[in-house]
Parts: C-alpha cells; sequence; structure tokens
C-alpha cells in the first residue's frame, strides 16, 4: 500500500522505462532516416493508425474496469473480515459466562483476540506469498505457535485453534449450544471471505488478451510516426512519446490492479487493515478496565512494519 499521497515522476515513469527508452529511439531513428532519405515515400494516412488506436482504448478500457473489478473486490471482502472479526470478539466478550470477571475469562477473551488479530496477518502474508508466521509470533503462545507451524495453511490452522477453544467453552458451560451456533457462524463467514481472497489470487487474468492488447499497441505506436511525419514533422518524436507514454501507463495500471495481493503500491492494503484490526480487538478486550480499575492503555501493535522504497512508503 502507497502511504504517500504525491507519487514521484520518476517512480511512475520508472514502471515503463523500458517501453519509453525504445519508443524515444525509434522515433529518432524514423525522424533521421526521413532526413536522409527525404525522397522516398514512408508515410501513410493518419486514419490507420486512428483506427488502431481506437480499438486499443477500447480493449484497455475494458481490461482495466476488469481489473479495477477484481482489487474492489478484494477490498470488499476485507472490509467484511474487518466487521466479521469485530463482531467475533464481541460474541467472545459478551457470550462468555463470567459473572465474577475473572483473570482466567479475562485471558481466554484476550487469548482469542490476539489470535484473531495473527489470522488476519497470516492471512495477508498468505496471499501475498510470505511468511505467515514471523508477524505473528508476538501474537500466539508456544503452543499455538507449535500447532500452526505443523499446518501448511496457517490461516486456516488458526480458525481450527478458534473451533477448538469454543468446543471447550461449551463443554465447560461458558457458553451454551446456541451461542456456539452463532459464533461459529461467524467463523465461516470469515473461512468464506478466506476463500474468496485465494480465489482471486489463484484465478490468473488470461494471459492471451495481455499479449494481444500489448502487440496492438506496439504496431500502434509504430505505424503513428508515418501518418505524423509529414504533418508536424520532427514535433512527432515529443508527441509519439508522449501517446505511447499515457497508453502504456494504463496498460501498466491494469496490470498492477489485476493482482491485488502482489505486495505493490497498488494492493490492498492487508497489513493497514490488519493492524487496524489488531487495536480494535485489543480496546474491546480491555474496555473493562476503565470502569473496574484504570485507564485504558493505547495499544500499539507490534506486527506492523513499514519501510522505505523508492522515495515513498509501503506496508509490507
Amino acid at each position: 500500500m502507497l502511504l504517500n499521497k504525491k507519487i514521484p515522476m520518476k517512480y511512475v515513469l520508472g514502471k515503463i522505462r523500458t517501453e519509453l527508452t525504445l519508443v524515444i529511439l525509434f522515433c529518432i531513428a524514423f525522424q533521421i532516416f526521413h532526413y536522409y532519405f527525404e525522397t522516398i515515400s514512408i508515410n501513410i494516412p493518419i486514419a490507420i493508425p486512428t483506427i488502431i488506436g481506437t480499438i486499443i482504448s477500447l480493449l484497455l478500457a475494458f481490461k482495466s474496469n476488469q481489473a479495477y473489478d477484481r482489487w474492489w473486490e478484494a477490498r470488499i471482502i476485507w472490509g467484511s473480515i474487518v466487521n466479521d472479526s469485530r463482531t467475533l470478539l464481541r460474541q467472545i466478550i459478551i457470550f462468555y459466562n463470567d459473572p465474577d470477571f475473572s483473570v482466567q475469562a479475562n485471558d481466554f477473551k484476550e487469548k482469542f483476540a490476539k489470535r484473531q488479530a495473527a489470522w488476519c496477518y497470516s492471512l495477508g502474508q498468505s496471499l501475498r506469498e510470505k511468511d505467515p508466521i514471523k508477524p505473528i509470533r508476538d501474537l500466539l503462545d508456544e503452543d499455538e505457535l507449535r500447532f500452526v507451524k505443523k499446518h501448511k495453511h496457517v490461516p486456516n490452522a488458526i480458525l481450527l485453534l478458534h473451533a477448538k477453544d469454543l468446543k471447550k467453552a461449551l463443554n465447560t458451560s461458558k457458553i451454551n449450544v446456541y451461542q456456539q451456533v452463532e459464533i461459529d457462524n461467524t467463523l465461516s463467514r470469515l473461512c468464506d471471505s478466506m476463500g474468496k481472497c485465494e480465489r482471486i489470487k489463484n484465478t490468473i487474468f488470461p494471459t492471451t488478451y495481455s499479449m494481444y492488447i500489448r502487440f496492438a499497441l506496439c504496431l500502434f505506436i509504430m505505424l503513428l510516426p508515418f501518418g505524423l511525419i509529414n504533418i508536424i514533422g520532427w514535433l512527432q518524436i515529443p508527441l509519439v512519446t508522449t501517446i505511447a507514454v499515457a497508453f502504456f501507463l494504463i496498460e501498466k495500471m491494469a496490470i498492477h490492479l489485476q493482482d491485488p495481493f502482489e505486495n505493490r503500491p497498488t494492493d490492498t492494503p492487508v497489513s493497514a487493515i490488519s493492524n487496524t484490526i489488531e487495536k480494535n480487538l485489543m480496546q474491546m478486550v480491555n474496555e473493562y478496565r476503565d470502569e473496574f480499575d484504570e485507564e485504558v492503555p493505547v495499544y500499539e501493535s507490534k506486527a506492523h512494519h513499514i519501510q522505505p522504497l523508492n522515495n515513498a512508503y509501503f506496508v509490507l
């Protein structure tokens, strides 16, 4: 996730530096050839590249819309994860039978809150194909860490730990069967959200579609100087370069948006969302202190890391 609102132009153009360099070299070479071989007619009607450009514009618009739909769906799913995480802990706090406000009950609720925050962090890291254990070491105890390390799918293992604790609470009459069903429904929604994220991650955008667009775009850029050379002369160099930059940036934007879990600036900000969830859950657990003994402390997350990269700041 890009945190700096002012994106450097160097960073933007750096995404298409190769394409930009090739376009400039091609335009300069074309101008030099026209200058020394002016007697050879190399111009074509401007209508030909115009028609191709119109087709490319429609294809890029369609691709951008499809890519944005994938990105927006991922953001909606993580919005649901935020809501269900808060709902889960609220149910644990309210349903858990503890008239004496015992330390054991508070430990149970705090353990549940930390484990749910760990689930969010591990899911985000798994979707980005990074180590899902690293950001959750401070949120799980040794037994839980030992348990999740045995599983290839860490977020699913954490949900299993949730279910095991719910069963223990039911067996010890801390919750009744109806409350257990309600909490289990919330866990099912979290599992559904996890599956939806994995579907987006594992569904590859058709490569042939991107290849055809790139081929048509290159053909358009190569034909454009032929239609402009007799109209504006050497000014075709900056004009063709500017048009190429616009088209290539739109294409690159669509490519980035279509994969919202690749740890890029345009990604769904899963780390920032997980950090917010962690703070919210821990404040919910510690809410009772304001009533009974002391002021609620401001909870600071230890699992959230921000590092500078390319003159901008990204959530990793």
